[in-house]
């Protein structure tokens, strides 16, 4: 369903994997797919093409693309710690500019409103994409987020968590409903990265598919309200 696009960014061309409604349907919105560490590997392609599926276009971009291009990293310590090593070389500032590129690539194309998925690192870099960027956003299981949960919402947020995350213990999850109570909180059975599909050892398949439902409702509301002027 999907493609790899080339996205214009100040720091050089990045790829991005974009998917489109099937048969032509008009979209229902537009979103970025915010990767994990492990790059734009199969399962973010696969998240993309999923909401595709429903009725959005989905644009991934390769985030890490200005420090190292086409990464695809394993789900193990090696590919962990070469995840992290490229997060801290790459930085959060870069990381928001090529996200601001994908959605000024959709605002041209004449999505009005684009939302914003993020995956673990991806999550955290969703919130900052509304507090920075205004863009109504989901964030799952962002570890990293902590630090930033003063800065004020733009935008409509959800947070989705697992309940037996140990990166993310019960009162950080409190935290963000403290400190953010504009913000829809939703925790799961299961624990950190219970949407990965590909990896047995984290998946949980009940949490995985009530998360969708309620991040597809969201977005459904949040991108028929009108923007704020």
């Amino acid at each position: 369903m999907g493609r790899d696009i080339s996205l214009v960014t100040p720091y050089g061309p990045v790829n991005a994997w974009r998917a489109d409604p099937p048969h032509g349907a008009a979209p229902r919105g537009a979103l970025l797919v915010i990767q994990e560490i492990f790059g734009v590997n199969a399962h973010i392609r696969s998240v993309a093409d999923g909401y595709a599926a429903a009725g959005y276009v989905a644009l991934a971009p390769a985030v890490f693309d200005p420090v190292a291009r086409n990464v695809e990293l394993s789900y193990d310590a090696e590919g962990v710690s070469r995840g992290r090593a490229l997060v801290a070389s790459l930085g959060t500032e870069r990381a928001l500019g090529v996200l601001r590129a994908g959605r000024d690539l959709l605002q041209a194309q004449g999505h009005r409103r684009v939302g914003a998925v993020g995956f673990c690192w991806g999550g955290t870099l969703a919130f900052l994409a509304n507090a920075r960027l205004g863009m109504l956003a989901a964030s799952y299981y962002g570890a990293q987020t902590l630090p930033f949960l003063e800065e004020p919402l733009q935008a409509p947020m959800l947070f989705h968590f697992g309940a037996d995350d140990p990166s993310i213990p019960p009162e950080a999850i409190e935290r963000h409903r403290t400190l953010q109570p504009d913000a829809e909180v939703r925790v799961h059975p299961g624990g950190h990265g219970f949407n990965r599909d590909i990896d047995p050892n984290h998946y949980h398949a009940q949490s995985a598919t009530s998360a969708r439902r309620a991040t597809l409702a969201f977005l459904d509301a949040a991108l028929r309200r009108e923007p704020t002027p």
